[in-house]
């Protein structure tokens, strides 16, 4: 999967890609018929070889006869039980027996969030990291403090980067609070009713759900067909962590402008060139890291929205909007992860340019440091708690508070 219009798409890979989605729904179809023999509900020999049944060439025809159903699951079944009657008739009778297809298309997502999870967790690391080493390697590199677009007070360039350092944290904090979304296993209404009918009793229905999690690595849970939190709870931290890209972004967008050159992009492998001027050295990453942080809100509002739209026992579209939102919400926040992993990782910080600026707004940037104590020289430290402030956070990313 590619999109041309999404440069950087490629990093995410094959994450949440069709491909991906239809080996989730297998999987969740495959433990659920091992929970079924294991439990002695179904006596069947489990076949081995459920994913080998369906392949890419099927894709595009999955893709136009789910609009009949509404959802991907039901001609996906239908092609399933074709294909596996020849080979195991009795696998095939119990193919999905006791589940709905909300029970397996939510399973399937939070299968390919998982994955999303685990590689935007890998980045963060390495962000916390890179930002670590820039904010010690740079707590007495001083520069102008700007706010409101203007000149406030000296700071070192080792703050900021705890500043960026302290947001990529908060979005570690969050992903990690919300990086583990349950199975999403109810049966028809949410009620169990069939798997209970099934097995013989709610007791064993309900340890046929934990089974199957168990052989998928997920949580098990209560049904939540329609209560989202477990999906909002990751969109929402997938937008934390554009956020904070999204403030790195800005300033390495500032810092890089000609007339500042406080920050320099990397231009390894010949980016940031430009089609009509050669002389351009665009920082093409934090463009694009910019336009993730841009873009990500509207797709966690409308993970929400379809979560608000919720009614009954299953969502009458509050339900389907979930599905491309969050393959396209995680899929961004993966891709804008890598880059800003890579864009830290080659920062070039021009340390003289930081001074100089700093020179050449004296007397007006001393202006607080002068109304507080008259008289002190200008190249005085005035930096207040920086040291605290950054030992503080460094602490915090070696988690030691």
């Amino acid at each position: 999967m590619s999109d041309l219009l999404w440069p950087g798409d490629h990093r995410a890979g094959d994450l949440f890609t069709d491909v991906s989605v239809v080996a989730a729904m297998i999987r969740v179809e495959h433990a659920w018929l091992t929970a079924l023999a294991e439990l002695g509900v179904a006596g069947i020999t489990v076949p081995d070889d459920l994913a080998e049944l369906v392949g890419p060439d099927d894709l595009p025809a999955l893709a136009v006869d789910a609009e009949s159903g509404g959802n991907p699951l039901i001609p996906l079944l239908k092609l399933l039980r074709s294909r596996l009657r020849g080979r195991n008739t009795a696998a095939a009778g119990w193919l999905h027996k006791g589940l709905t297809s909300q029970d397996v298309v939510d399973t399937a997502l939070v299968l390919c969030l998982r994955d999303a999870i685990a590689r935007i967790r890998a980045d963060l690391l390495a962000q916390v990291g890179a930002l670590s080493r820039l904010a010690e390697e740079h707590r007495e590199t001083r520069m102008a403090g700007r706010t409101l677009t203007q000149h406030a007070i000296p700071i070192t360039f080792g703050l900021k980067a705890a500043g960026w350092l302290t947001g990529v944290l908060d979005a570690r904090d969050q992903l990690a609070a919300a990086g583990k979304p349950p199975i999403q296993i109810g049966g028809a209404a949410g009620s169990l009713a069939a798997p209970a009918a099934l097995a013989g009793g709610p007791v064993r229905a309900r340890e046929l759900v934990a089974v199957t999690a168990r052989h998928l690595g997920l949580p098990a849970r209560e049904p939540w067909h329609t209560s989202r939190a477990p999906l909002t709870r990751v969109a929402d931290a997938f937008v934390t962590c554009t956020d904070a890209w999204g403030k790195i972004a800005n300033d390495v967008l500032v810092g890089a402008r000609p007339e500042v050159h406080e920050l320099i992009e990397s231009t390894a492998a010949g980016r940031g060139g430009s089609s009509a001027m050669p002389n351009k050295q665009n920082p093409v990453h934090a463009v694009l890291i910019k336009r993730a942080a841009l873009a990500a809100p509207p797709f966690a509002a409308l993970v929400h929205a379809g979560a608000a739209a919720a009614v009954d026992e299953r969502p009458d579209g509050g339900w389907h909007v979930e599905w491309a939102t969050l393959r396209t919400l995680a899929r961004r926040t993966v891709v804008a992860g890598a880059q800003t992993a890579e864009l830290l990782a080659g920062l070039r910080v021009e340390t003289g340019k930081m001074l100089a600026t700093l020179h050449e707004a004296r007397p007006g940037i001393d202006a607080e440091q002068q109304s507080i104590t008259p008289g002190v020289a200008p190249d005085q430290p005035y930096l207040g708690a920086t040291d605290e402030i950054i030992d503080a956070v460094l602490a915090r990313a070696k988690g030691t508070v």
